[in-house]
């Protein structure tokens, strides 16, 4: 066990970790101030119910060794999981610890989802659907492409979770919400407060340079790189996000700024250590182009239901990050990897990066329409109309964010 890698991924851990509640918020500001809290719920919540999900089944399916679809029982609660390191997965750090950072990628996963549901789904279901979706969608993708399954034995690669995090989270989350209200039409309410969300925002952009820099599992040259390229796809997702802002309204927004950060986040996070730089901005500026256009002009022609963008920033961020992957990527940056179709003309690095991201979006899409479906034979999955008007807070939880009646009432008296 290396003692400086080992406090390295413990950061990280708690870095990536902090990204859940700062999702939270910034989904949190940007929904009816009636259902803030029932937002931050869903997302809070994720860590409890994953937690749970991912100690007795999720993190054996996704990492034991087991068939090339699945991971198998060697790992069932945690047995054979202590401090000691693992030649495959972790040698260089406790094992336990490897688990806990890849658990802290499963509870963002989940966080991600929400977004697509918030203010349209009953709490309890949901956190039933989380659990089953952990064990039945996330964790077979995470072996797969991580786990020594048939993605990784294909050649496609994923730094840090471009299919196994954003593309099965944002599609799911599609799925799910049109389930919910498939071709109704909505009302699309304002945010209730920007500066919840820009917190939110700025929580989760810290904690991805733990998710992507962690990802090396060592403090070396391919964390490093990882990290810088993690700053510049920020910067350069947000810069292209602004500019078509402009260009298409001639005004630029907090929300279209941070957005922009979001979309280069994604884009930048399969390729993170395995591109130059120069790979990374070019990579996350068309990753920003390519969500902006998806939310602004597909989403409104399409008029699918996604209500706070979870597929367009993290879905289709995760594709475009996924496909370009294989284009950018470089042998002289990581060894372990070959040059991709830019550097070294190689058309089976997009070829298996397509069926990658492919297979993705049909298994996570169809399997969470069947978890759907079969909780919803159980119980209802939308809200009640009562629900919509008096608001989530209030009837699924018994609180309320904000008092603005009582403090009416007060000034009143005075």
């Amino acid at each position: 066990m290396n003692i400086n890698d080992t406090l390295f991924i413990f950061l990280c851990t708690l870095l990536v970790w902090l990204m859940t509640p700062g999702l939270s918020l910034f989904y949190g500001g940007l929904v009816q101030s009636k259902n803030v809290l029932d937002t931050i719920m869903q997302s809070m919540a994720a860590i409890v119910v994953v937690t749970v999900a991912w100690i007795v089944l999720g993190f054996t399916l996704s990492f034991a060794p087991g068939t090339s679809w699945i991971g198998g029982l060697q790992y069932f609660f945690a047995q054979h999981v202590g401090f000691s390191t693992q030649s495959e997965l972790s040698p260089h750090i406790p094992f336990a610890l490897f688990m806990i950072f890849q658990l802290m990628f499963c509870t963002i996963a989940v966080s991600i989802l929400s977004g697509s549901i918030s203010e349209k789904m009953k709490f309890f279901p949901y956190l039933i659907f989380v659990f089953v979706w952990v064990i039945v969608v996330y964790s077979p993708v995470a072996h797969w492409v991580w786990g020594g399954g048939w993605i990784d034995r294909l050649g496609a690669i994923d730094y840090a979770g471009g299919t196994v995090v954003h593309i099965s989270s944002g599609v799911s989350g599609l799925v799910l919400a049109m389930m919910i209200g498939a071709g109704r039409t909505f009302d699309k309410r304002p945010p209730h407060n920007l500066v919840i969300s820009l917190i939110g925002a700025i929580m989760v952009w810290l904690g991805w340079y733990g998710f992507n820099a962690g990802s090396a599992y060592t403090f070396n040259a391919i964390a490093m790189t990882a990290f810088v390229n993690t700053v510049l796809g920020a910067s350069a997702g947000a810069l292209s996000w602004m500019a078509m802002e402009y260009l298409t309204k001639r005004t630029t927004s907090l929300v279209g700024m941070l957005s922009g950060v979001l979309a280069g986040l994604v884009t930048i996070t399969p390729a993170a250590g395995y591109v130059h730089l120069i790979s990374a901005l070019i990579l996350s500026g068309i990753g920003g182009i390519g969500c902006f256009f998806t939310i602004n002009y597909i989403k409104v022609k399409l008029n699918y239901n996604d209500a706070l963008d979870a597929f367009g920033l993290h879905g289709i961020g995760g594709i475009i990050g996924a496909l370009l992957t294989g284009v950018f990527q470089s042998h002289q940056i990581n060894s372990k990897i070959a040059d991709g179709l830019l550097l070294g003309g190689n058309w089976y690095a997009v070829v298996v990066q397509f069926i990658a991201v492919a297979v993705t979006l049909l298994f996570s899409g169809i399997m969470t329409f069947l978890i759907a479906k079969i909780i919803g034979r159980f119980s209802e999955l939308g809200t009640t109309e009562d629900e919509e008007e008096v608001g989530l807070d209030y009837i699924q939880h018994g609180e309320r964010a904000y008092f603005y009646g009582e403090l009416n009432k007060l000034n009143h008296r005075l």
